[in-house]
């Protein structure tokens, strides 16, 4: 019987293909980098190899027979072409080539070019020389192959020459041996010295008839009609096709060797947790309140995760979540006003309690409400939100107390309501990697909600924000995340941690203004002691 996923198993690999060549896809600009090397590579080739000429000549080396052998030895046994070929690269043959092309820069200049094979099974030495034109490659051939020709010839007419002196030494030896013995009774000794210079002047007469040709050129080089090695074309489509593939394999290594999680499944799987959401990136400018305010895709993509939060049949609420980002990102604080609006659209009593403390306030990007009734039950620093066709939700900061460098002053978990309080609470933490505050928070709340950018977010501060929150008892419902480019350089700069702490301190050298001023402006907050929301 089939098993009901074998069906399966045959998507499987497409898919996985598929997403690896979206992830490669990412780094486009690698790949285009290694094509253009490639593209550099072929035209530098191309540029080098464009004045390069090679000549070929062939010179059949003929075999050296032994004058005195009485024994018929094969003409291949007496040539060890090995030798041959060490010969004829040696500086002697060189300072012969030199002389006759009269070249001033000597032998070792000209043995840098050249190359001298043995073709297999054969007598043949084969003669190359690369030069920058032509002619003078073909006429460098020539000199070398004549020069070896003529050096081989000398060294067996040297030979020659000293195995006939060796020989009439001691023809001259024997014959003062029987001049010694002349006028003496004949003896057998003087017959047999008589035989023995006979015998050596055999030797010698044919020595000296001894041929000391040493072989034949049987191929001149000529001048090449085109340039040594490939064409321009073949260069560079071979630079082209190598630069594909060296950008494909950088491409390739940057994708293993990259921190920072690149797709949704990359991002469960650090987190343990399900991604609810994939979010518009946040506008650079406008306002930060989106739904209820303004039509788009973004305001949609918010109501969307409101739904998803509250359950699939819509009825439930989300009770106590925490929203927070692993490190500093503005995206938690446009997911955290756009969340409550949305829940209170969906007819929620929603409080968003605001932990993080920044300079300025939430509330001061924030369309407040004037003139609304105010409560019995109140909080100081708390204010109404009006999301215009959204309704409204309550706005708290944690504490009013002073704020330090890197956080709250007090710690936040004052802030959150007990759970039969009713409606739904929002906490806006700070960033879990960076302040204390959010550790504290994670165990009061029935939920955390991390929220990030896909290209920006790391898998590193993914696992230590699953790692912390399960430690401490809390609860992941999921991840948020902004479909959005990774931050420019100067972005990157600016909201790094230690400029972060020099705008606070700056900022804390300043005046505060005081609630009671803020209430006075046209746009004033109603003081409100709870933290119920109006419709």
């Amino acid at each position: 019987m089939t098993s009901p996923a074998g069906s399966d198993d045959r998507y499987d690999d497409p898919d996985e293909l598929r997403d690896q060549v979206r992830l490669l896809l990412r780094y486009r600009a690698t790949i285009v980098l290694g094509v253009v090397l490639g593209l550099l590579g072929g035209l530098l080739l191309a540029l080098l190899s464009s004045g390069s000429y090679t000549s070929t000549g062939e010179v059949l080396v003929r075999a050296r027979s032994d004058p005195f052998s009485t024994i018929g030895v094969g003409a291949d046994s007496q040539v060890s072409m090995g030798t041959e070929r060490q010969i004829a690269l040696s500086a002697t043959v060189a300072a012969r080539a030199a002389t006759e092309l009269r070249y001033e820069p000597g032998a070792d200049a000209l043995l840098a070019d050249l190359r001298v094979t043995n073709l297999p099974d054969t007598q043949v030495l084969r003669f190359e020389y690369t030069a920058g034109t032509a002619q003078r490659a073909a006429r460098v051939t020539n000199a070398f192959a004549r020069a070896y020709l003529a050096d081989r010839q000398d060294r067996s007419e040297a030979m020659a020459a000293r195995m006939a002196a060796g020989l009439e030494r001691q023809i001259a030896e024997l014959t003062k041996q029987l001049d010694t013995k002349k006028g003496a009774p004949p003896v057998a000794g003087a017959a047999g010295l008589r035989e023995q210079v006979g015998i050596l002047r055999k030797k010698v007469s044919d020595v000296r008839t001894y041929d000391p040709f040493a072989g034949d050129i049987v191929r001149r080089a000529e001048p090449a009609a085109r340039p040594a090695g490939p064409g321009p074309g073949w260069l560079i489509g071979a630079g082209l096709l190598g630069g594909l593939i060296l950008g494909v394999v950088l491409a390739w290594l940057r994708s293993a060797l990259e921190p920072r999680a690149r797709s949704v499944g990359e991002v469960q799987e650090a987190l343990h947790a399900p991604v609810l959401s994939i979010l518009p990136a946040p506008g650079t400018e406008g306002e930060l309140l989106e739904v209820g305010r303004a039509e788009g895709g973004r305001a949609e993509a918010y109501r969307a995760l409101a739904l998803r939060l509250r359950g699939s049949d819509g009825r439930m609420s989300p009770g106590r979540l925490m929203i927070v980002a692993p490190r500093q990102q503005r995206g938690a604080e446009a997911v955290a006003v756009n969340l409550a609006a949305a829940l209170a659209e969906s007819g929620d009593d929603v409080r968003l309690v605001d932990a993080t403390a920044h300079t300025p306030a939430l509330w001061a990007r924030l369309p407040l409400a004037a003139g609304a009734p105010e409560p019995d039950d109140v909080h100081e620093g708390a204010v109404i939100v009006d999301a215009g066709t959204a309704g409204r939700f309550t706005l708290c900061p944690p504490s009013r107390g002073t704020t330090g460098d890197d956080g709250p002053a007090v710690p936040a978990a004052r802030a959150v309501p007990d759970a039969d309080s009713g409606g739904s609470t929002l906490i806006l933490s700070p960033p879990l990697l960076e302040h204390g505050d959010g550790l504290v928070l994670a165990p009061c709340v029935d939920g955390v909600l991390v929220v990030g950018a896909l290209d920006d977010i790391r898998r590193d501060d993914l696992k230590r924000v699953h790692e912390l929150v399960s430690c401490l008892g809390g609860h992941l419902v999921g991840a948020a995340l902004h479909d959005g480019t990774r931050p420019g350089l100067l972005r990157r700069v600016t909201d790094s941690g230690p400029v972060r702490r020099l705008r606070g301190r700056n900022a804390s050298t300043t005046p505060s203004v005081p609630a009671d001023d803020a209430v006075a402006k046209p746009t004033a907050p109603v003081r409100d002691d709870t933290l119920t929301t109006s419709r």
